[in-house]
């Protein structure tokens, strides 16, 4: 347990700082589903439309702390990948 009045406001920020990260990781998560379910609908447009979300929400999770941004630009580059995949599929 703390004693000092420093550290026991270091335990209260890290206390929001890990549920805004939280909040931030569970948006990526929930968004790169909604790309992979347009994906998996085949529907070209929608899941274009759908990476331009998932991209711009990793870049701005990657702006802070929460991700580092090569992790982002690794992430948005593997479903860019499927992405394409799926354009070349259906021309």
């Amino acid at each position: 347990m703390a004693h000092s009045l420093s550290a026991k406001k270091r335990i209260r920020q890290n206390a929001k700082r890990k549920l805004i990260n939280r909040v931030r990781k569970s948006q990526i998560k929930t968004q790169i589903k909604r790309f992979e379910t347009a994906l998996a609908g085949g529907d070209v447009n929608a899941a274009s439309e759908q990476f331009r979300l998932t991209a711009k929400k990793l870049d701005q999770t990657a702006s802070t702390s929460t991700m580092h941004k090569k992790t982002a630009a690794r992430k948005k580059s593997r479903l860019a990948k499927k992405l394409n995949q799926l354009k070349t599929k259906k021309t």
